[in-house]
């Protein structure tokens, strides 16, 4: 029966081992640090969007109050117009009647139609901060987009920069970098947009 042979195969793989930390390490180091940089910028993304986010369904949750309220003061008029038509009606009775319009029918219709004026005005104005709610939730959703975006491509980056580092492959590294790079560049619009 054969020996078995006595190979140190602990010092050759300690030998194998330390070749490959002095071969890959400066490498190594790199992508580490690339990973680390895209990882806390998309940590930042991350908490950017949902930020965002929230700001802009806080302020599309506003508008759409302010569009209730406005509608509420749109029915208001429409019941200050049907109660003077109503006047007017009266008005007209008395006339064909022949007989003189009582004043207090008068100054009812004149009081409807001034009451529709303030109350025209304030829907208005409820339009008006629905309007500017709504567009500055638009304005937050597009740059939650942006940083959305920016936290995927980041991801996508550190993943790559993950396989970089198992296989010590630099083109791989440099599609990583690529990657996060295209992610900073979208972290960085909103801020400067």
């Amino acid at each position: 029966m054969p020996e078995e042979s006595e190979i140190d195969t602990e010092h050759l793989h300690e030998a194998i081992h330390e070749e490959l930390e002095r071969e890959g390490a400066p490498l190594i180091r790199r992508i580490a640090l690339t990973t680390a940089l895209f990882a806390a910028l998309a940590a930042i993304a991350s908490l950017m969007a949902g930020s965002t986010v929230n700001e802009a369904l806080a302020l599309k949750t506003d508008a759409t109050r302010l569009q209730a309220e406005a509608s509420d003061q749109w029915a208001y008029y429409q019941a200050k117009g049907i109660k003077a038509v109503l006047q007017d009606a009266a008005a007209a009775s008395w006339q064909a009647a022949g007989q003189p319009v009582p004043p207090q029918i008068v100054s009812t219709k004149a009081r409807y139609t001034s009451e529709q004026k303030e109350i025209e005005k304030k829907a208005r104005e409820l339009e008006k901060s629905r309007d500017e709610s709504s567009a500055e939730a638009a304005h937050l959703l597009h740059r939650h987009h942006a940083f959305a975006a920016a936290v995927a491509l980041l991801q996508v980056g550190i993943a790559l920069g993950a396989i970089a580092a198992l296989t010590r492959l630099r083109l791989a590294w440099i599609g990583s970098c690529l990657l996060g790079a295209a992610g900073i560049v979208l972290f960085v619009l909103p801020w400067i947009g």
